[in-house]
This record gives C-alpha cells, sequence and structure tokens, in this order.
C-alpha cells in the first residue's frame, strides 16, 4: 500500500501545487480562467485523442471494458435517485440533491489519466481513456437531465443537446477512435506536435484541479458534503468492482477500470451547477474534500483491488 501511496503521492502534490499557486498574489487571478478554457477546449481532447488514436486495443477485451463501465455508471446512478425521497423528507432540497448527484456520478479524468500512466504506462492510459470515450456521453446526459429535472428550472433540451454533441471532450474521443479504427496515418509533424501538447496537459490539468479547490471547505464539511464523498470515493469504486467482476475483467485492467471510478469528481460539473439552478457551493465543497480525502483512499482502493487481482 506504501508503494502506491508513493506512486500517487506526485499528482497529489500537483494539485497542491495548483492550490498554491491560485492563491500567490504575483500571478494574476485572470490567469486561471483562461487555463480552465484551455484545458477543456485544447489539452484534454488532444490528449484523449493522441492516447486514443495510439492506442492497441487487441491487448484488451475494449467489449468487457466498455460494458462494465457503462453498467456502472448506470447502477451508481439508480442507487443515488433512490436516495431523493429519504434525503427530501431530511430537508435536503432539489438544488442540493443535483449536487449531491453530480459528485458522487462524476469522476475527475485528468487524474485518472495521470495516476494510470504512472502506475501502467500508456496500457493504464489506454484503459482510462476507453472507459472515458464510453462513458462521457451518457454520464453527461443523466446529469444534466438531473440538474435540469430536480433544480426547478425549465431549460431547453434541444440547446443542452447540441452543447452534448459539440463538447470537445466528445469530439476528441470521437475522433482518436476513428483514426484508430480506420488505420488513418496522420503526417509525422503533425502527430509530434499533438504528442507535445499532451504531454503538457496532465501536469497542467493536475494544477488547475488544484487551482479550483476551496481548502477552508474541507476543515469543517457538511453532512451532504460527507455523503457525496463517501458515495464518490468509496461506493462507486465497490460497484466498478462489482460490474468488472461480472464480466470478467481480471489484472491491471481491472486495477485501471476500478481507479476511473475511485477518484473524486470532475471539476466542470460545478459550472454545471451554478449555470443551470444547482448547489454550486456544496458541489465546491465537495469536491475540495473528495480530492483531500482521495490522498487515502485512492491507495486504499487500489491496494485492495491488486489483492483481489492477485487472486
Amino acid at each position: 500500500m506504501l508503494l502506491i501511496f508513493e506512486s500517487i503521492l506526485p499528482i497529489f502534490l500537483l494539485v497542491l501545487l495548483g492550490a498554491l499557486l491560485k492563491r500567490w498574489p504575483l500571478i494574476d487571478d485572470s490567469l486561471w480562467g483562461g487555463l480552465e478554457q484551455f484545458g477543456y477546449y485544447v489539452l484534454f481532447p488532444t490528449l484523449l485523442f493522441e492516447t486514443l488514436a495510439k492506442a492497441d486495443f487487441s491487448t484488451m477485451d475494449t467489449g468487457a471494458v466498455s460494458v462494465s463501465a457503462l453498467l456502472a455508471v448506470g447502477i451508481m446512478s439508480a442507487l443515488v435517485l433512490t436516495l431523493w425521497h429519504p434525503l427530501n423528507r431530511l430537508g435536503v432540497e432539489g438544488p442540493a440533491f443535483t449536487s449531491i448527484f453530480q459528485t458522487a456520478t462524476r469522476w475527475n479524468g485528468f487524474m485518472a489519466l495521470a495516476i494510470a500512466e504512472k502506475l501502467s504506462g500508456p496500457a493504464g492510459l489506454t484503459v482510462v481513456a476507453v472507459v472515458m470515450a464510453v462513458i462521457i456521453i451518457p454520464l453527461n446526459v443523466i446529469n444534466v437531465g438531473v440538474v435540469i429535472w430536480f433544480s426547478g428550472n425549465g431549460r431547453n433540451l434541444k440547446h443542452f443537446a447540441l452543447k452534448l454533441i459539440s463538447n470537445p471532450i466528445i469530439l476528441g474521443s470521437a475522433l482518436g477512435v476513428l483514426v484508430n479504427i480506420a488505420g488513418i496515418d496522420v503526417y509525422e509533424p503533425i502527430m509530434t506536435a499533438v504528442d507535445l501538447v499532451a504531454s503538457a496537459s496532465l501536469g497542467l490539468g493536475l494544477i488547475m484541479v488544484g487551482a479550483g479547490l476551496r481548502i477552508m471547505d474541507a476543515l469543517n464539511p457538511q453532512p451532504n458534503v460527507i455523503l457525496g464523498s463517501v458515495l464518490k470515493l468509496l461506493v462507486f469504486p465497490a460497484v466498478m468492482a462489482g460490474t468488472a467482476l461480472l464480466f470478467g475483467v481480471e489484472g491491471d485492467i481491472l486495477v485501471m477500470l476500478i481507479l476511473s471510478a475511485a477518484v473524486p469528481t470532475a471539476m466542470n460539473g460545478y459550472i454545471l451547477a451554478k449555470q443551470m439552478g444547482g448547489d454550486a457551493p456544496l458541489y465546491a465543497a465537495t469536491a475540495t474534500v473528495q480530492t483531500v480525502a482521495a490522498v487515502l483512499t485512492i491507495p486504499l482502493v487500489l491496494y485492495l483491488v491488486r489483492q483481489l487481482a492477485a487472486g
């Protein structure tokens, strides 16, 4: 377990660096908004495109990985939805529930890719990239639908459908799969340029994760924050383990698949909550607590999974 902790410690050190830099007065605060847009529209899509375009899918059962991930997302979403009525009776209102749902089901792809690359190299990146390519669209559709329904604010579904299909992360993943499956030879200097951008994406992405944290919220977490954190960091990995074992996934692929469920929630859900009537402060607080807690929960989950994978 100590070896796993030391392997992923650099990832969390970069997150900590981002949190410190965000609060350094010598750096203009306007930098971070531009970096977020750059990461969302350029860095992340480029990394996914390169990973999926170069991936050797013959080394793994992509069907089992894909079905396991999709089923886990479906089960986790249904599980959290069943909590609505008991939580509502305890005083949790619709906007707060949407943030509990989002933080329990979304996952930080930057962190998953960085840890996968550190632990298993290109093979690990491929597994996580496949999971991302498969669940990005359904996960976003589910979360947008939940926020629309429970926030009580009517929205134009056509508008959000257009936003989903024009999502740069979805487009980068789809283009990478197309290039791979179709055997398209991309001009080498272009791929070299893509590789340079992709190489910068993980480090900058983790720094941006740290910059988005609200450290004070981790010192006195509220019950809704604790609930969202337990669901995401412990329950979701357990659900993913169950579906993966059901479809015969094993070895390092099993570890990487469960890693995808064990990382903290994604920061982009905060923007969705803010724009569509969800509880944005609750989302930000939960994301912060999850990221801090993940320093311990991810090594624990990966240790247990490796023991399981080893038989």
